[in-house]
């Protein structure tokens, strides 16, 4: 393989968790932050789920950030984006809070120091739902520097995300490299693996697997973080 960049997918894969539990928690504390502001706690969590519907079917011609603010205001009206100041300061004093639910592995630093040892460019390809400051804090939590990524996709820098393949497209477009010259890595079956659809090399992380299609696997480069260290030094 001539890879030049190894794409790594987030939640789940570097930062171990169970998604259900974190996105539990994650709501539950950010309603309690919004609810002094007048958010009823029921009406905020289904809201959100309704704008990041909206960003899932992002047809490109807007930022994520974009499509979850017209969403959100389309619900509570146009005043509620005076609320954003609100949603930022949740993700600077609250948020990191969430740490607790989320597991850690030293796999992903000795997958990092993999990376970078054989001169490869490392990109954070997680779902681009959240803003910066949320994936930066999530990345930190793995034990990693989001400076050791030259690309961290989020809501503010995307128009599209998981699982449409564009959303790859769009990160081959900014980091200027063919499909065949990058690694995709990641827990999920259907939002991860369609990198390969697009030409990328793929490789499935079971330490957290999500298949909900239950899909065979063995058609994918697959196993845990010492299978993936292994399959780094072997081919790449």
């Amino acid at each position: 393989m001539s890879i030049k960049a190894v794409l790594f997918d987030l939640d789940g894969t570097l930062l171990p968790m169970d998604l259900n539990v974190f996105l539990e928690s994650y709501f539950g504390l950010l309603a309690k932050r919004m609810a002094p502001c007048g958010y009823d706690p029921k009406a905020l969590v289904k809201a959100i789920w309704h704008c990041t519907g909206s960003m899932i079917q992002n047809d490109g011609s807007a930022t994520n950030e974009a499509v979850f603010w017209k969403g959100f205001a389309s619900i509570f009206g146009e005043q509620a984006r005076a609320d954003e100041p609100h949603f930022e300061a949740f993700y600077q004093e609250n948020f990191d809070k969430l740490q607790t639910v989320c597991g850690y592995t030293p796999y992903a630093a000795e997958a990092m120091q993999a990376v970078h040892s054989r001169g490869l460019r490392a990109i954070l390809a997680t779902s681009p739902l959240y803003p910066a400051i949320a994936t930066q804090k999530r990345a930190r939590w793995a034990g990693l520097d989001p400076e050791e990524f030259e690309l961290i996709t989020t809501y503010e820098n995307s128009c599209h995300t998981k699982p449409n393949p564009d959303y790859y497209r769009d990160i081959l477009a900014k980091i200027n490299l063919s499909p065949s010259e990058c690694l995709m890595v990641g827990n999920d079956v259907e939002e991860d693996m369609i990198a390969a659809s697009v030409g990328m090399h793929v490789f499935l992380l079971t330490d957290c697997l999500i298949n909900k299609q239950q899909k065979d696997i063995s058609v994918y480069p697959h196993g845990d973080f010492r299978a993936l260290l292994q399959y780094i030094e072997e081919n790449v």
